[in-house]
This record gives C-alpha cells, structure tokens and sequence, in this order.
C-alpha cells in the first residue's frame, strides 16, 4: 500500500512547491515587501494556494499509509468490518485526489482568469451569420449553466439574419481555462433555412477565446501604434446595441488587429474595455507567437473555412457533434447546440 503514493511527488510536483513556498516566504519576509502592494497580493495569493497544495499532499498520505497500516491489521484478524470501512477512506481520498488532479489541470498563467469570446461568422453568407448566432446563444447558455456571469461588449447583426460577429465578457471561476479549447474555426452541416429548395449547407465561424488580463498582467502598447475612432453606436438588434452612447473602434497599426466596443454606458468606458480586449489580443499573439515585445508581433488569423475546423455539427443527413482534437462525439446535437457542452468542455 505504502508504494501507492509514491508517484504523487512527481504527479503533484510536490519538491518545486516545497522550493516555490520556501522562496515565496522569504519574499514575504522583507522589510519592504509591501511597498508594492498590487505585487505583494499576488505573492501573499500564490503562498496561500501554494500552502493548500502542500497540505493536501501531506493529508493525503497519511491517510493512505494509516489505511495501508490498517489492511495489514485486518488481513491478520480476518475483520470484515475493519476491510469495508478501509476501502471506503481510500475512496474518499482516490476521489479527493482526482478533484485535485482536475485543479491542476487548469494550471495555465491565465486559466483563472474571466474570459473574453469573440465570434466572427465565416465563409456561408447568410447562413454562416446565422450559425455565429447559434454559437452565441450556445455558449451563453452554457455559462448560464455553470453559473457564469456574461456581459456584452459588442454585436453587429446580420442584414438579413444572425450576427456578422459579436464580443461578450465570461466571468467566474476558471473561465478561461475552461472555454479555452474552444478556440477555432467551428463548421456547421445542415439543410439551409434560407433557400426554398432547403440544399445541404455547411457554414463555418471563428471563435476566439482570450483571457481578462488583470492591469499587471497587460502588454504594454506604444500609443502612437493606436488608431482610435469614436462614433455613434446604431443599425439593427434591438436590446443589443446602445443607442445612448458612443462606441470605440481601436486599431493596432503593425498588426492590424482591431476592436470595436459599443455596449458600454459612455465613450470613455467604451474606449477602456477596447484597449482591455486589444491588450489581451496581443497578448495571446505574443504568446502564440514567442515575440519578445509586441512591436514583433504580425498579425496572423486563420480563415474561418474549409480545413480549418477543429469541431463539426452536423443536423442533417443525420446528428451529430464531432471534434476533431479530441474525438469526442455527442449525438445529441439539439442538446450541444442548446449549451450541453458537458462533453466538450471540461470545468471545475
């Protein structure tokens, strides 16, 4: 029994927390460790999960060695009774070890953070746009379903139906590295709505995820790069455009990348979360990239086309949610579609 645990240290890294904890510590311990204090919060948050780490490890492996201890007891005395509650305080610790396994899996410098989705429609004209807006409603409804706090940033309909793109904020706990695989160019199969013949279509649109950087967390960006446009928000969608205020339209010059924010109550608000979003756009490009400043960066996105879909919904000749990555498959499209993204998406 005792051989159990010993892959743990390895598993859980357990020797580079104990030296991360050590030097943490002894940061906290300098005279002017508060000088900073937006820097000494994340030192004092890193310490204290770092602690909790370390002393579910240490709880863990007692138990176990105390149950390892008591099997031998109960295989001598023959005790059914010792044997049963044994196998269930190793179940309640394999358990506890797996919820475990599951946080460290969301371990990404980011993963914690809230989320920011873009969806762009594709190659399909009208019923590309129409998909982008099945995709909206899809992941809204699935945040819904775990809780998740959604805020709008912006959304431009379509001329004749659904979106031609739209940006809404996901906040909770580990957002990001719970929608991050959801990035990509995602295809829709069906009979099309939009033609009388009801012909065979497949549509495709581009979901981009990124994380909410905190302000210590952002690039910095040389404002001369900036092209900034301020104008009055307008057109068609009813509830979801803010016809009260004026909306924002950034530009980052060397890379071209651009972000529109219409939804907030004033310019200004409109302009502080354009540059939020822009500083995570570069961010997650530098990242992809390996660029050492963003003057580096080049602005490269993938064509929301044929070759590129990292997941397909087919409605029609028959059912079924397939990504590509992964190979998952859920014939229960209806239910995908309606934000059941369970086998998809994993979350804590």
């Amino acid at each position: 029994m005792n051989g159990g645990w010993q892959p743990w240290p390895t598993v859980f890294e357990v020797e580079k927390l104990r030296d991360k904890h050590r030097e943490l510590a002894a940061a906290a311990q300098q005279p002017d460790f508060w000088r900073d204090n937006e820097s000494a919060q994340a030192v004092t948050r890193e310490l204290a999960e770092i602690t909790e780490g370390l002393a579910f490890f240490e709880n863990a492996r007692r138990r176990l060695t105390e149950a390892g201890e008591f099997i031998s007891m109960a295989q001598q005395e023959a005790e059914a009774t010792v044997a049963s509650d044994i196998e269930k305080e190793i179940a309640q610790v394999a358990a506890a070890v797996a919820d475990k396994e599951k946080v460290l899996r969301f371990a990404g410098p980011h993963d914690k953070n809230d989320a920011i989705v873009t969806i762009a429609a594709g190659a399909g004209g009208t019923d590309a746009q129409d998909w982008a807006e099945m995709l909206e409603r899809m992941y809204l409804r699935f945040a819904t379903s775990q809780g998740w706090q959604t805020h709008a940033l912006e959304r431009q309909p379509g001329e004749e139906a659904g979106i031609k793109h739209t940006t809404f904020e996901v906040r909770g706990s580990y957002v990001y590295g719970s929608l991050q695989e959801e990035h990509g160019v995602h295809r829709l199969v069906r009979q099309s709505p939009f033609n009388a013949d009801h012909l065979r279509q497949t549509s495709f649109a581009r979901v981009e995820v990124l994380p909410k950087l905190p302000a210590r967390e952002a690039p910095v960006i040389d404002p001369d790069d900036l092209e900034i446009d301020a104008f009055r928000s307008g057109g068609a969608g009813g509830q979801h455009v803010n016809k009260t205020s004026s909306a924002v339209r950034v530009k980052h010059i060397p890379t071209g990348i651009t972000v529109k924010v219409d939804q907030e109550r004033s310019q200004g608000q409109n302009k502080a979360m354009a540059l939020s979003v822009l500083a995570a756009k570069l961010q997650k490009l530098a990242e992809e990239q390996q660029a050492k400043t963003i003057k580096d960066l080049k602005g490269e996105v993938k064509e929301a086309a044929w070759g590129n879909q990292i997941r397909s919904y087919v409605l029609h000749p028959y059912k079924l949610v397939k990504d590509h990555r992964t190979k998952k498959e859920d014939k229960d499209a209806e239910g995908v579609l309606n934000g059941k993204l369970d086998a998809f998406i994993d979350v804590l």
